[in-house]
């Protein structure tokens, strides 16, 4: 009896071990989900242009997380999701702040005077940033090739950002260096909640977190800043609303958790040479010729970084199952 006891007791901790790999069966639909959200990302510069055309920086960044907000409550409603633990509230404040309110106050604040094209030199430094805040938030270890490669992407796209800008700094880039740091906080916050919870609940409940500060700041604003309603304007507003600050999110959020923060952080390196793309065709903003040799070179950087991060993955994995 005692040995059976025991043989049941041994399989349920097999399986109990089993569970927290179930995230990372499928690394090919993290990385597609992860993706996309870096595409949503990639207008969000050029959408907060044409948002500026009709509204204030700090009506829009309100306007913004207020219709954001409630796309958030009516999907929490309908799945009738519960309220969060006590535990992660700290955490989703993290989010809130950084991905919510501060990076895009910060960047809308900085495209007053900078170009699009100008501003991707944020998301140039957001991956490696990212990365480092990971490492030491979640105490993950990437191997030294993905270090490398991250070093490479990152070096490549502020080389490739600064020439297209002309070489000089704009008034804007405290802004953009704060948006920097505020994003890889809430980036990675958001990446560890997203193990815990669903992706689409961990911005879903940082939305909701900040609806009572996004309303009180949209009934300041919209006073003191004038209000131009254009077709640009409002499309604008409704694509960093409900693309950028929702769906974006919850799809990055989601293949964070499949194939950790790391890697995820850096399929940005994309990001600005896809922002750039955009700022060519909807705001026809010049793109240099450079612009295909910096994208086979962060292509490059991209498949080192997820081809590193995944053996990083596998080697924590197998010391799991050892130590277990």
């Amino acid at each position: 009896m005692t040995a059976q006891n025991s043989a049941t007791a041994g399989t349920a901790i097999a399986v109990d071990t089993g569970r927290p790999s179930a995230r990372r069966r499928g690394p090919g639909s993290g990385v597609v989900l992860a993706g996309l959200g870096v595409l949503a990302f990639s207008l969000t510069f050029p959408s907060t242009v044409w948002g500026l055309e009709s509204f204030g920086p700090w009506s829009l960044v309100a306007l913004r997380s207020v219709l954001a907000a409630l796309i958030a409550g009516c999907a929490l409603l309908a799945g009738r999701v519960p309220v969060p633990e006590r535990r992660h509230w700290a955490g989703l404040a993290v989010v809130a702040g950084g991905v919510v309110v501060g990076f895009p106050l910060l960047t809308s604040l900085a495209l007053r005077t900078s170009t699009s094209s100008h501003a991707a030199v944020v998301v140039g430094l957001l991956p490696l940033t990212t990365a480092l805040l990971s490492a030491l938030r979640t105490g993950s270890r990437p191997p030294r090739a993905f270090w490398a490669a991250a070093l490479a992407g990152a070096a490549v796209v502020i080389a490739f950002t600064v020439q297209q800008s002309g070489g000089e700094l704009s008034g804007g880039d405290l802004y953009l260096f704060g948006a920097l740091l505020v994003c890889a906080a809430g980036y990675t916050e958001g990446g560890r909640l997203a193990g815990v919870m669903p992706g689409w609940q961990v911005i879903g409940w940082a939305l909701v977190l900040t609806l009572p500060l996004a309303v009180a700041g949209a009934v300041v604003a919209l006073p003191f800043e004038p209000v131009r309603l254009t077709a640009h304007g409002i499309i604008g507003l409704v694509w960093v609303a409900a693309g950028s600050t929702f769906l974006g999110l919850y799809v990055w959020y989601r293949g964070m958790a499949e194939i950790g923060v790391p890697r995820a952080s850096q399929l940005q390196l994309a990001q600005p040479l896809l922002t750039l793309v955009w700022s060519f065709l909807v705001l026809g903003e010049e793109v240099s010729g450079a612009a295909p040799v910096a994208a086979v070179a962060v292509l490059v950087c991209i498949a080192v970084t997820q081809r590193a991060g995944s053996r990083g993955i596998r080697r924590t994995e197998a010391d799991s199952r050892v130590g277990s």
